[in-house]
């Protein structure tokens, strides 16, 4: 059942169906019970009601209420009470009435669940109540709504069709009143919600109507000021007030005077905040300021993300006056001050020179978030929110409300995470590339001290070191006011401390390095600082399940450091830390007290990574573990460090032999060198001694593959010749040839090394005890050794047997670079036959293998070898070889590979007649063959030659017959065929005869 006294008295049943009440006089008694649901109503006060000043006897009275009981529809109830009547309605009713109504969830939400609500002026006033209480909290959304849901209940004027009494009268005219203060609260909800321009009409006529109604006046001032018509809101209050002066003899309240005088007071515009104008040049950061600048035309809230110091507020400021010169209003708001995000509105309305309390009315008033949106709804404006991380729920929840009710609204949000807000568009703002660090380093070095540019290089040395963040290098280059460059170069271990002297205007936690790293590490809860510091071990960076296995970090902790700039993803499923944050984790890690077990469990992670990726290597799925063993260089590194300061010479052993393979592959060994030779230094000799006499099931042929690793540089040279023979010993236990060592590739290069030695027996017996061994490639690699004893001889058949047998062997092992090596060989006994087309061939199918494994340095010498192809023919294309070349073995740090390149274009200069260039390019590449590489011998004749052409050019005979004597001496043990040999060696046929004359 349902009752309605909004309007004419009705009544339904539960099936939609009306109740016939019947004529006035019932319908007159309905409406009377039913203003105060279960209240008693005397018999007197209703015979008056009926019938104003007539003459209606209880008796009748009583008639027409058993009339109407006849009628009632089932669960209301009209009883006999004192010396009156009431009306009692069942609990059902209600809910049956507020579903019918669509009101019974409102309702009963607010613990309503009794029979009166089946009368509308009651769930009329209900939900009145609801609605201005969810307006008093805020939620002005809700309370538009349900504000509607109770005015939708009227249908017409209350009580309608009463008999004209003055009971009935107040009656009607108190739900009026109630009517009017729900519209009055439905506006201001709208208002609130940032609809001005929707709710003026209405305002205008209820002013019209009720002129002396001062909150809709107040209303409807708010809502034109919204609107930009200051002047219309200026004449509604000077009616209000001529008004109640005329009708009432009053003045306007102090609420209403109040708000005329913000309304006066905002005569003129506020000005928002504008962009922090440049002290310096913009650098770097050209192209995406445009593209932030573009991507803002379509998106309404774009995050710039990024590590601290990367340079996010001066890219956001760019584009923030970028747009200011284009037109736009842009408002400047810099969040960093705030210790609550409760006052990020607060500091908004200050950037928009917005009063706090402005147009409102006192008892009602407006929360800093009302007052941003009643300013902003139909606003064109870009808002610039600077350094929303440590405040960054509450700056998403402003960003999320203000873009959600001001439609022409844009924001751009800086911070160390996204904000996380559905419509964001996150810009991850990276480091500067190379170029644009070094020109940055530059710029604001010459703005603290005049004289010669640094060196480019040693900038570009120190830019790398400080991750090219802008923020790192201007603080450094401003230390050229007290320090010498190289000093200061000298100085970059102690990253953190760097202070920018002069920065005295900075905020303070942009004066050091240190205060930068520290403002994001305090905003990480206490599992993302222990996560965190953990991480500091992984100076290659970490894929996920490093992560977790090392520092205990589960996948949202990750994921959450990377939100929040402590991590970034670096493809591959990796992530790293920027070394300025590292440096700062790895002091906590020192502090913490768990360095050394954290260290612990990093070294033994990273042998069973390199230990997992070796047994691939040497097989087809090499270009897959590849990458994954070069990914953890870094790693290594680290993990070699803190062994060998802790004297843990075991875990440096086995570190550096499970990556030797990878290395040699990739021509990168000369990294791993430094490290190989201290620790050789520090474990002694006679450590050699005992590895090369202990079961092969020692250390043994680990200490043999540091040995080789040292001998990759001249530096390492003095501790190659002091333990090569004890290293050798090693060897020999280890692949005794019934049986196989652990690490394939150090025999091959072992004998590689030694064949190359005055006496290279011990190598070749090496070589021969492999021919039988069980593993595959190691009977391969035996193979492509033994070739380089007949060549000596001047057996090319035999050779070439053996070279394609290497080939083959390698070649169903899915080795490319062992089948790589091998068509070298094959290349070159083309050469030395004068089939010099099928010679490129051979090597550039040897180039294509290792080019898709990246190695670098057998690339190189591979380069050079088909530049001695080409440059009879084609100096030209000789030139480019060897140019290529030299770029690779620099690249790679291959000393060997360099010199071979140099001594290609040493021949070219010959060639060309600069003899200078030729004499300079041809000594230093002397300087850096190896003379115990066997595939360096060539390279080592050739520029001895070359050296002794320049020499008899230039008319220097006795300096030519040195130099031609030196290169004889070189070949003199390679075997009695030295014609032959020489040509092997590319050498022309000039110098050739030269050498065999000198020889």
């Amino acid at each position: 059942m349902r009752f309605g006294i909004l309007g004419e008295t009705r009544a339904w049943h539960d099936d939609g169906t009306e109740v016939p009440l019947g004529g006035p006089a019932r319908r007159a008694l309905l409406a009377l019970l039913l203003v105060r649901p279960g209240a008693v109503v005397s018999a007197e006060r209703l015979a008056e009601e009926i019938e104003p000043g007539g003459t209606v006897s209880a008796h009748a009275v009583q008639s027409q209420v058993s009339r109407l009981r006849a009628v009632l529809p089932a669960g209301a109830t009209i009883e006999r009470g004192g010396a009156g009547y009431r009306i009692l309605l069942e609990a059902g009713a209600a809910r049956d009435a507020g579903d019918a109504e669509g009101g019974g969830e409102a309702v009963g939400g607010r613990g309503a669940g009794d029979g009166e609500l089946a009368v509308d002026a009651v769930r009329f006033e209900r939900l009145a109540d609801e609605g201005r209480a969810a307006l008093r909290d805020g939620d002005t959304v809700r309370a538009a709504s349900v504000l509607r849901q109770a005015l939708g209940l009227w249908r017409g004027t209350a009580l309608a069709g009463l008999p004209d009494s003055e009971s009935a009268r107040l009656a009607a005219a108190r739900l009026e009143e109630l009517r009017l203060a729900a519209v009055a609260d439905r506006i201001e909800a709208e208002l609130r919600s940032g609809e001005p321009r929707a709710v003026v009409p209405e305002l205008r006529e209820l002013v019209g109507a009720h002129p002396l109604s001062e909150r809709l006046a107040a209303l409807l001032i708010r809502a034109l000021f919204a609107q930009g018509c200051q002047a219309e809101a200026l004449v509604v209050y000077e009616e209000t007030r001529r008004h109640l002066a005329d009708e009432l003899g009053a003045d306007p309240s102090i609420e209403l005077s109040a708000l005329h005088r913000e309304l006066l007071n905002a005569g003129t515009a506020p000005t928002p905040a504008a962009p922090p104008s440049p002290l310096t040049s913009f650098v770097g950061r050209g192209t995406e300021t445009s593209e932030v600048a573009t991507l803002l035309r379509t998106a309404r809230l774009v995050c710039l993300t990024g590590p601290g110091g990367v340079g996010k507020t001066r890219l956001s400021a760019e584009v923030a006056r970028g747009a200011a010169a284009a037109g736009d209003d842009v408002c400047f708001v810099e969040l960093a001050a705030l210790r609550d995000g409760s006052d990020a509105a607060r500091m908004l309305l200050s950037a928009l020179g917005l009063r706090e309390n402005g147009l409102q009315m006192a008892g009602e008033p407006q929360t800093p978030l009302d007052r941003l949106i009643t300013a902003l709804s139909d606003r064109p404006l870009l808002i610039v929110l600077d350094n929303c991380e440590h405040v960054v729920d509450e700056a998403a929840a402003l960003a999320a409300r203000l873009l959600t009710a001001c439609p022409r609204l844009r924001i751009l949000a800086t911070s160390r995470e996204p904000l996380g807000v559905i419509g964001e568009h996150v810009w991850q703002v990276r480091p500067l590339d190379e170029d644009a660090a070094v020109r940055l380093f530059e710029d604001r070095a010459r703005a603290v001290r005049r004289g010669p540019a640094p060196d480019p290089g040693a900038v570009r040395r120190i830019c790398a070191a400080l991750d090219r963040l802008p923020l790192a290098i201007e603080l450094v280059a401003a230390r050229l006011r007290t320090l010498e460059f190289a000093e200061l170069a000298g100085r970059l271990d102690d990253l953190l401390a760097v202070t920018a002297c002069g920065s005295r205007g900075a905020d303070a936690r942009h004066r050091t390095l240190r205060s930068v790293v520290a403002w994001s590490w305090e905003l990480l809860s206490e599992d993302e600082q222990r996560a965190a510091r953990r991480f500091a071990v992984f100076a290659g960076g970490a894929t996920a399940r490093s992560a977790r296995e090392v520092c205990g970090m589960d996948g949202d902790t990750l994921e959450s450091l990377v939100d929040k700039s402590i991590l970034e993803a670096v493809g591959g499923g990796r992530h790293r830390m920027l070394e300025t944050v590292r440096a700062y984790a790895a002091e906590r890690l020192h502090e913490s007290g768990e360095e050394k077990r954290i260290g612990r469990l990093h070294a033994a992670h990273v042998l069973d990574l390199l230990g997992n990726a070796g047994q691939h290597l040497l097989r087809a799925s090499q270009l897959e573990w590849l990458p994954r063993a070069a990914a953890e260089d870094g790693n290594l590194a680290a993990a070699l460090r803190r062994a060998l300061g802790a004297h843990d010479h075991g875990t440096a052993l086995r570190l550096l032999a499970s990556a030797a393979t990878s290395l040699w592959i990739r021509g990168v060994s000369a990294t791993a060198a430094a490290h190989a030779a201290a620790l050789l230094e520090a474990v002694g000799e006679e450590f050699g001694e005992r590895a090369a006499d202990a079961s092969p099931d020692a250390w043994g042929e680990e200490y043999a593959v540091c040995v080789l690793l040292a001998a990759a540089t001249s530096a390492g040279q003095p501790a190659w010749r002091r333990h090569r023979a004890a290293a050798q010993r090693a060897l020999e236990v280890a692949w005794p040839g019934d049986r196989a060592g652990r690490y394939p590739a150090a025999l091959l290069l072992w004998m590689m090394r030694n064949a190359g030695e005055a006496d290279p027996g011990a190598a070749f017996t090496l070589v021969a005890a492999q021919h039988t061994c069980p593993d595959p490639w190691g009977r391969a690699a035996a193979a492509y050794v033994s070739g380089y004893g007949p060549l000596s001889d001047g057996d090319t058949e035999r050779a070439a047997h053996d070279f394609r047998t290497a080939a083959d062997g390698f070649g169903a092992l899915g080795d490319r670079w062992g089948s790589a090596l091998a068509l070298d060989a094959l290349a070159g006994l083309a050469g030395a036959r004068g089939d010099r087309a099928e010679a490129v061939a051979l090597t550039d199918r040897a180039l294509a293998l290792t080019g898709e494994l990246g190695a670098l340095e057998d690339s190189a010498d591979l380069l050079v070898n088909r530049g001695d192809q080409r440059v009879g023919r084609d100096p030209g294309l000789a030139r480019a070889d060897y140019t290529e070349a030299a770029a690779l073995a620099r690249a790679g740090g291959s000393s060997a590979g360099l010199g071979a390149a140099l001594r290609g274009l040493g021949d070219i200069a010959l060639l060309d007649g600069d003899l200078d260039e030729a004499r300079r390019l041809f000594t230093e590449a002397l300087e850096r063959i190896d003379p115990h590489w066997v595939k360096s011998l060539g390279n080592r004749v050739c520029a001895l030659a070359g050296l002794g052409r320049v020499a008899e050019a230039r008319g220097d005979h006795a300096a030519a017959r040195d130099h031609y004597r030196q290169a004889a001496a070189s070949v003199s043990g390679l075997g009695p065929r030295l014609p032959d040999t020489l040509r092997l060696m590319g050498l022309q046929e000039a110098a050739a005869e030269a050498v065999m004359r000198a020889g």
